[in-house]
C-alpha cells in the first residue's frame, strides 16, 4: 500500500501533537463517535454511560494490543443489535453479555489462526479492485444515515428547516476545511460542529417553534456516576448466535482495517498485523461484556475524521478514548453533548462519509484498476450493488433468532469469493 507524501500528513501515527492541539483534536473524534456509540445501548436497553466507558477503555486496550500503531477508535457495534435484543428478551441481559464474551474469544481464535497461517492469502483474496470497491461501499453505505439525520425529523418526515441547519453546518465545515490556516486547518469538524450548533441555538431563540436544543436533560443529569460491573452468564444459544454474527463483523473488520490502511498510507495488515488488530477488537468486546456494555467495533465516523484532517496520531485517538471514559463518569457532560441536534451531525457526516468513499475511489485510481477488463468490472459492480443496495442474506436459527449477513460484510464476502472464482483475464 502506497504511503502518502509526507507533506500532506499533519501528524503521523506515532506523532504526539502539542497539548493545546492534542485536546481539541481528541474532542473532535469524540463528537464524531458520540451519537452512534450511545444509540446502540439506547436501542438495546443497555446503559449509555457504560457504553462510553467500554468504548473508551476498549480503544485504549486496542491501542495497547496493536502496539500504538493504528489510529482507530472503537465504539458500539450496530451489527450485534438484533442478537443483543433477542438474547436479552429471551434469557436476560447477563446471557447477552455472555454471548458478547464468547464472540470476543472467537475473534482472538481467528486472530491466532491468522498469526499461524500468515496473511499472504489475504493479499490474493483482496486485490485493489476488491479493496477499493469495499471502501467505497463503507462510505456510501453510511450515506442514508447522514442524509436521514440532515433532513428528517424524529418521525422520519422530511423537514426543510432541519435541512437548512445541516446545509449551514456542512458549508461551515467545508469552509473551515478548505480555507483555514495553521491549527484551524486540522479541526474543521469541530469548527463546523460548533458553528452549526450555535446557528441552531440562535434560530431556536428567533423561532421558538423550531427550537432543536433543550437543556432539560442536562439539568436533570447527575454530575457524577460510576459504571457497574456485571458477570456474564452463558448458554449455547447465546454463544452460537454471537459467534455467527461475529462471522459478519470480522468481514467488516477486514474492510475497516483496509480503509484505515489506505487513509493513513500504511499497511496495517502487515504491521502491527491483522492478528493483532483482530485480537484488539475481540478483547475490547470481551472486556465490554464484563461491564454490561455492547460489543465494540472500529468506527467509520472516526476513519472519516482521519481522512479529512490528515491527522493520524494514535495519541489523538487515545486522547479521545480518555475523554469518552471521563464522560462516562460525568453524565451531565454526556447529556450536554447529546443536545447536539441531528441535522448538525448530519451536515458533518455528509462530508465525513463521502470522504471515506473518496478514499476507495483513490485506491482504485492509484492501483490503476482497469475497468475495460470484464473481470474487474464484474467484481466492482456486484460489490457496489450488494453493499449500497442493502443486500441481505438471512435465515432462521431457531425461535426468535435469525442469522443475518448484510451490507458491507456481505459485499466483502461476495467480492472475495468472486475474486477467487472468476478466472483472471489473459494478457
Amino acid at each position: 500500500m502506497a504511503n502518502h507524501p509526507s507533506s500532506f500528513v499533519k501528524y503521523g501515527p506515532a506523532d504526539k501533537p502539542p497539548l493545546g492541539q492534542w485536546i481539541p483534536l481528541s474532542i473532535q473524534h469524540v463528537f464524531a463517535m458520540f451519537g452512534a456509540t450511545i444509540l446502540v445501548p439506547i436501542l438495546t436497553g443497555l446503559n449509555p454511560s457504560t457504553a462510553l466507558f467500554t468504548a473508551g477503555t476498549g480503544t485504549l486496550l486496542y491501542i495497547l494490543i496493536t502496539g500504538a500503531k493504528v489510529p482507530a477508535f472503537l465504539g458500539s457495534s450496530f451489527a450485534f443489535i438484533p442478537a443483543l435484543i433477542a438474547i436479552s428478551s429471551s434469557y436476560g441481559v447477563a446471557y447477552a453479555m455472555g454471548g458478547a464474551f464468547v464472540s470476543g474469544l472467537f475473534y482472538t481464535l481467528v486472530a491466532f489462526i491468522i498469526k499461524k497461517s500468515g496473511y499472504a492469502w489475504l493479499n490474493k483474496a483482496l486485490p485493489p479492485v476488491v479493496i477499493g470497491s469495499v471502501i467505497v461501499v463503507i462510505g456510501l453505505n453510511l450515506a442514508p444515515t447522514a442524509m436521514g439525520m440532515a433532513m428528517n425529523d424524529a418521525n422520519g418526515n422530511y423537514n426543510l428547516y432541519l435541512l437548512a441547519v445541516a446545509a449551514v453546518t456542512l458549508a461551515l465545515t467545508i469552509v473551515a476545511n478548505i480555507f483555514s490556516k495553521g491549527f484551524f486547518s486540522i479541526i474543521p469538524i469541530l469548527l463546523g460542529l460548533l458553528g452549526g450548533y450555535f446557528f441552531a441555538l440562535i434560530l431556536g431563540f428567533i423561532f421558538p417553534q423550531h427550537a432543536l436544543i433543550s437543556f432539560a436533560a442536562v439539568k436533570e443529569a447527575a454530575w457524577f456516576g460510576l459504571p457497574t460491573f456485571a458477570l456474564p452468564k452463558f448458554n449455547v444459544v447465546a454463544a452460537v448466535t454471537f459467534i455467527v454474527v461475529s462471522l459478519a463483523t470480522i468481514c467488516e473488520h477486514l474492510g475497516d482495517t483496509l480503509t484505515i490502511s489506505k487513509v493513513v498510507g500504511k499497511d496495517f495488515y502487515k504491521d502491527p498485523g491483522l492478528d493483532r488488530t483482530l485480537a484488539g477488537d475481540g478483547l475490547a468486546t470481551l472486556w465490554a461484556s464484563f461491564w454490561g456494555g455492547p460489543p465494540n467495533t472500529t468506527y467509520g465516523e472516526n476513519i472519516g475524521v482521519l481522512a479529512l484532517t490528515r491527522v493520524y496520531s494514535v495519541w489523538v485517538t487515545g486522547g479521545a478514548a480518555v475523554v469518552a471514559m471521563l464522560l462516562s463518569f460525568f453524565p451531565k457532560f454526556g447529556a450536554l453533548i447529546q443536545t447536539i441536534p441531528n441535522p448538525v451531525l448530519g451536515g458533518i457526516s455528509m462530508l465525513l462519509f463521502g470522504t471515506i468513499a473518496s478514499s476507495g475511489l483513490r485506491t482504485l485510481v492509484d492501483a490503476g484498476v482497469n475497468y475495460e477488463d470484464k473481470r474487474n468490472l464484474t467484481i466492482s459492480s456486484v460489490i457496489l450493488v450488494i453493499g449500497i443496495g442493502g443486500g441481505t442474506l438471512s435465515f432462521a436459527m431457531g425461535k426468535d433468532l435469525t442469522f443475518t449477513l448484510a451490507g458491507v460484510a456481505l459485499a466483502t464476502l461476495v467480492g472475495i469469493l468472486l475474486n477467487l472464482v472468476l478466472p483472471k483475464t489473459k494478457e
